[in-house]
């Protein structure tokens, strides 16, 4: 048996793994053990880091995978929903990203010129 550790999405397993009989047959894989343990995090960019300070309840994301090319609110600014936050740049079109509902922005977690993921976090909002 072989044992390994798995990360998924931040959380490491610890895997135990049986070796194959000799006979062709595939070998049953057996299950993580009880209780995972916390994988250390990455460290966030310096570039960030001061952005992301305070963090509200709601999450902008984004919807496309593209690069930021501009940033039309500001930390502490109160928008009304679909107000613009953040413009990312995707298949050579400018796309808006605009406030899910009314409230404050809490914190702008990007830069112009970033490179962003779909679902990464843009904005979060109170």
């Amino acid at each position: 048996m072989k044992s390994y550790t798995i990360t998924v999405n931040g959380v490491a397993y610890d895997v135990t793994v049986e070796e194959g009989a000799g006979n062709g047959a595939a070998a049953p894989v057996a299950a993580p053990k009880a209780a995972p343990k916390a994988a250390p995090k990455a460290a966030p960019s310096p570039a960030a880091a001061p952005v992301a300070a305070a963090a509200g309840s709601v999450e902008v994301k984004a919807s496309v995978p593209g690069k930021v090319c501009g940033v039309e609110a500001n930390v502490g600014q109160t928008l009304k929903a679909g107000d613009p936050i953040v413009v990312l740049e995707a298949m050579k079109m400018e796309i808006p990203v605009v406030a899910p509902q009314d409230g404050t922005v809490a914190s702008i977690n990007v830069a112009v010129g970033d490179a962003v993921e779909n679902g990464d976090v843009l904005a979060t909002m109170n």
